[in-house]
């Protein structure tokens, strides 16, 4: 750990009431923009650079609660929505997944369509409405002020998705809240259970959102987004349920392409987030022109 960085931890655990007088051990811990670390029996996270330009941390703390509350996360210990520092209760011996750890159990496959089905049936209300359409737009609008260029085309694939706006809403769901970033990271699986965390994105959404993202973080297969979806259905799943899942797959990476680009922007360090954003970009135009796509707007548009 940099001086700087040390500097900056021990600054914000004076911060923390029940952890202001630690002096034991501080292992780093994962993430992508945040600074994350295992405090004695506590996960402290501390916000990235430029996060503040598309994170609500009020927002995220109400969400983190629910959550917790709901039974599908840690407990909250301390959130501060005006310096977004958060510290939760540390899930010993959990582990914290990867695509490779998915792939590998189809256990852990079920327990995340468990957890899934376990948050967005238990009631609770999130401040925010995560509208896929509406945050293109404002990311759109952070990028135009950023010297970063779009992938080729980009433009054009959304006014293509025009077409799935339309679909989508002809056949609406019932929003709930919804996790809305589930990286696999995010999910912390203890053999009987998992855990999800990190709720910076997180807002009353369609169900289908969380489980599609999952399958495109994770690289499942035919067979892991069965088990996926059965899990979190109970048995066979709806056929618009499928359809909307399918369709959020390539939906998420289009999305998801602009969250990159700001990365990129902002210096981030953590990836090379212009190959992020050409990979995921080139990845929902190929499911876009799909015979699946085809099929599932079609089951969506006649429903």
């Amino acid at each position: 750990m940099s001086d700087e960085t040390e500097t900056q931890l021990r600054d914000s655990l004076s911060r923390i009431p029940s952890l202001a007088g630690y002096t034991g051990p501080v292992e780093r811990l994962g993430g992508l923009t945040n600074l994350v670390f295992r405090v004695g029996q506590a996960c402290v996270r501390l916000p990235g650079a430029g996060t503040e330009e598309y994170i609500n941390r009020s927002h995220e703390a109400a969400a983190a609660r629910a959550a917790a509350k709901a039974g599908v996360s840690p407990e909250i210990i301390h959130a501060d929505a005006q310096t977004g520092i958060m510290a939760t209760r540390f899930i010993e011996g959990a582990t914290t997944m990867t695509p490779e750890g998915f792939r590998a159990d189809i256990g852990a496959v079920r327990r995340a369509g468990e957890a899934f089905r376990q948050l967005h049936t238990s009631g609770a209300e999130f401040p925010f409405t995560f509208e896929l359409f509406a945050m293109i737009d404002d990311y759109l609008a952070i990028l135009a002020t950023k010297d970063v260029a779009l992938p080729d085309g980009y433009h054009d694939v959304v006014g293509e998705a025009q077409i799935v706006r339309a679909a989508l809403a002809r056949n609406p769901a019932k929003l709930v809240a919804c996790h809305c970033d589930p990286l696999c990271e995010n999910f912390l699986d203890t053999g009987d259970r998992i855990f999800i965390v990190d709720w910076e994105y997180s807002g009353m959404n369609d169900p289908m959102w969380d489980l599609g993202d999952l399958s495109v973080e994770a690289g499942f297969d035919a067979e892991q987004d069965r088990a996926l979806m059965e899990a979190y259905s109970g048995g066979k799943p709806e056929a618009a349920d499928h359809a909307r899942m399918v369709i959020y797959k390539a939906m998420c990476d289009l999305l998801w392409t602009l969250w990159g680009l700001i990365q990129l922007a902002n210096d981030n360090p953590a990836e090379d987030f212009r190959a992020y954003a050409d990979g995921r970009f080139a990845r929902c135009r190929s499911l876009m022109a799909s015979p699946e796509f085809s099929d599932c707007l079609e089951t969506l548009q006649t429903a």
